[in-house]
């Protein structure tokens, strides 16, 4: 199928990729395209306008400094997971990386595409709160900085409005002492996982972020909870359901066994 006709632009600034946005209230960004255009191609997105931002300048680095890591709207996965200094300041993001999909769509796809697109099925956005990231967008009114907890509002769908751009994302650097993990599941290395999970352990305080459970991110504190039991105490708040690729009984059974997993793996 093919999709449905569209006006395109390709703006050499941000100011006029914001402005192409405010114009048409149906607009949509194309950065990696990863995920919109296979919806385009499905029709189940027919937006009247798409605003190419690949021309824009600047939107492609990767900042490491001690504090952590920035990157770029249009910095692919293959460039993040192959900085040596994201590692180094905050190996989940790495971790995360390398379970994202295949190499060619890593080659093109953009780590904050994957973050604003808002698949719970997807790793990055679980690792952008667990981690208590965030997000900075540039719209008409100038530009703000979303907090990971606020930026995932519902099913494939986040906190930017229409005509806002986000222009990069920024990871806090591991703290001393601090440990990760990731671990998942999925039919075959690179298809969306059954279940995934990362945790993140600092001192007593435990928390475990959940891919391809609940309709939204998740992130559960399980300070204080052995791990043998920590896989019950999540599902108390995820909500796993049927679907074609799995029941939500082994879901749930997922949920238990990556929970001891990663909590193990980064004590």
């Amino acid at each position: 199928m093919k999709p449905a006709p569209f006006t395109y632009r390709r703006p050499d600034s941000l100011e006029e990729a914001v402005a192409a946005l405010a114009a048409d209230p149906s607009a949509k960004v194309l950065a990696g395209g990863q995920s919109l255009v296979p919806l385009l191609s499905m029709r189940l997105a027919a937006p009247s306008t798409l605003v190419d931002i690949n021309a824009l300048p600047g939107l492609d680095r990767i900042e490491v400094t001690d504090a952590g890591v920035r990157i770029g709207a249009l910095a692919r996965h293959a460039d993040v997971l192959a900085d040596g200094g994201v590692h180094r300041v905050q190996p989940l993001v790495s971790m995360a990386l390398s379970h994202v999909a295949h190499a060619t769509i890593r080659n093109r796809g953009t780590t904050v595409g994957s973050l604003v697109h808002a698949d719970a099925a997807a790793e990055m956005p679980v690792v952008l709160g667990l981690l208590g990231g965030s997000l900075e967008v540039t719209g008409p009114s100038g530009s703000r900085t979303i907090p990971a907890a606020d930026l995932y509002v519902g099913p494939l769908e986040s906190s930017l409005a229409h005509d806002e751009i986000a222009t990069s994302a920024s990871f806090p650097a591991l703290a001393p002492g601090a440990r990760v993990a990731f671990a998942e599941i999925a039919r075959r290395h690179g298809d969306y996982a059954l279940v995934g999970a990362a945790a993140l352990v600092d001192g007593d305080r435990a928390l475990v972020g959940y891919v391809s459970v609940s309709d939204t991110p998740t992130v559960v504190d399980l300070t204080g909870v052995p791990a043998a039991e920590a896989g019950d105490a999540a599902l108390e708040h995820l909500e796993p359901a049927d679907d074609i690729h799995a029941t939500a009984d082994y879901r749930a059974q997922l949920v238990r066994v990556l929970t001891r997993r990663v909590l193990e793996e980064a004590a």
